[in-house]
C-alpha cells in the first residue's frame, strides 16, 4: 500500500506515525513547508518527503491541514484517481466536498469526509448503536476539547457562527452558543454544559438517517468560551490539546418499545482524529470501501469493524447504563 499525508501539525504527524512501517512502501509526507517536511521524515522512519506531484501515485492520502484547506487538494486528487481521506470539520467545506460525488464515482475513487474524532467517530458511534433499533428517531452528539493550534482555533470560532440542526423533520438555524444542555462524557472528562455552534454532524448524520425528525451537534462551552467566541482567541492554544471526549446519544423504536442509547469516547481528540484517519486510509487503501464517491465515514466503513480496529489502538467506545437507586 502506498500512503500520503498532508499536513504536519498534531494530527498529521500521529497520522504519519500510524501509517509509516507497517507496509513496505514509504508513507509520503508532504508539509506546509519542505522544512516542515523534513523534520517529520527525520523523525519518523520509512517515510519521504514529497510535493503534490508525487502524491498522484498514491493509493490513499490522507488530508490533515487546516480546515478550509482541503478541496483545492481533494479535487486534484480526485482527478488523478487517488483516495482521498479528509479530516475537515468545517460545515462549508464538507459540502463543497460532498460536491465532489460525481467526479469521484467517475474516477472510480472514495472521498471520505470528516473522518476526525468530532465529525467521524461520532458518526460511526451513532451508525453502530443505530445496529439496535428498528427506527432511528433522533440523534444527539456532543463534544468536549480539541486537538492541535488549528483545531482549537476553528472550535472556537464555531461557538460564534449559526447552527443548522433537524427539527421536528425541519432544518432550523439556530445561534451559536444557544440551546444549552448539560452532557455527561465519559470518565474522567464528565459533566459540561454543551451549546449549538457551525458543525459537521448534522448534515452528514442526515445521510445515515434520513427519516430522523432530531439531529443536533452541541460543543462543550464555559462562559469565557461563550463571551470570546466572536473575537481571536485571548491566548495562544496548546500545541497538542489535552483529553477530550464525546458522546452519542440515539433515541427510537426497538421491538415496539421506545429506547435509547448513548455511546462514548474519552481520549485525546489529536490522538483519536489520527488513529480515526489512518484506519481510514488503510480501509480505502485495501479496497474495503463500501462505494466510491463522496460520502461520510460511517457511509464508507462497516461501523463495527471500524471499533474493533480503533480499540486494537486503544481506543475503546462505552456504553452509558442507567443504575437504578
Amino acid at each position: 500500500m502506498r500512503f500520503g499525508v498532508v499536513g504536519t501539525g498534531a494530527v498529521g504527524r500521529r497520522v504519519v506515525r500510524l501509517l509509516a512501517g507497517e507496509d513496505a512502501e514509504p508513507v509520503a509526507v508532504c508539509g506546509r513547508s519542505p522544512a516542515a517536511s523534513a523534520e517529520v521524515v527525520r523523525a519518523v522512519p520509512a517515510t519521504v518527503a514529497a510535493g503534490l506531484s508525487d502524491l498522484l501515485g498514491t493509493d490513499a492520502v490522507v488530508l490533515a491541514t487546516p480546515a478550509g484547506t482541503h478541496w483545492p487538494l481533494a479535487v486534484q486528487l480526485v482527478r488523478a484517481g487517488v483516495a482521498v481521506v479528509s479530516t475537515s470539520e468545517g460545515p462549508a467545506e464538507v459540502r463543497g466536498l460532498l460536491a465532489l460525488d460525481s467526479t469521484a464515482r467517475e474516477r472510480g475513487v472514495p472521498v471520505v469526509l470528516g473522518a476526525a474524532f468530532s465529525p467521524g467517530l461520532t458518526c460511526v458511534l451513532a451508525a453502530h448503536a443505530a445496529s439496535w433499533f428498528d427506527t432511528v428517531a433522533a440523534v444527539h452528539v456532543a463534544r468536549q476539547g480539541t486537538g492541535g493550534p488549528a483545531c482549537a482555533r476553528r472550535y472556537h470560532a464555531a461557538l460564534g457562527r449559526p447552527a443548522w440542526i433537524r427539527s421536528g423533520g425541519r432544518w432550523l438555524r439556530r445561534r451559536g452558543g444557544s440551546g444549552r444542555e448539560l452532557c455527561w462524557f465519559p470518565d474522567p472528562v464528565g459533566p459540561a454544559d454543551c451549546y449549538f455552534g457551525a458543525l459537521a454532524e448534522p448534515q452528514l448524520l442526515i445521510r445515515l438517517f434520513p427519516s430522523a425528525s432530531e439531529i443536533t451537534a452541541r460543543r462543550a462551552a464555559d462562559r469565557q468560551d461563550r463571551l470570546t467566541c466572536r473575537l481571536p482567541m485571548l491566548s495562544p492554544p496548546h500545541p497538542e490539546g489535552g483529553l477530550g471526549a464525546v458522546r452519542v446519544s440515539v433515541s427510537g423504536e426497538a421491538q415496539g418499545e421506545s429506547t435509547q442509547r448513548v455511546l462514548g469516547v474519552a481520549h485525546n481528540p489529536a490522538a483519536a482524529c489520527a488513529a480515526v484517519a489512518a484506519s481510514a486510509a488503510r480501509c480505502l487503501a485495501a479496497g474495503e470501501a463500501e462505494r466510491n464517491g463522496a460520502v461520510g465515514l460511517a457511509e464508507a466503513i462497516d461501523p463495527l469493524r471500524f471499533l474493533s480496529a480503533l480499540t486494537e489502538r486503544g481506543i475503546a467506545p462505552v456504553i452509558f447504563e442507567g443504575v437504578g437507586l
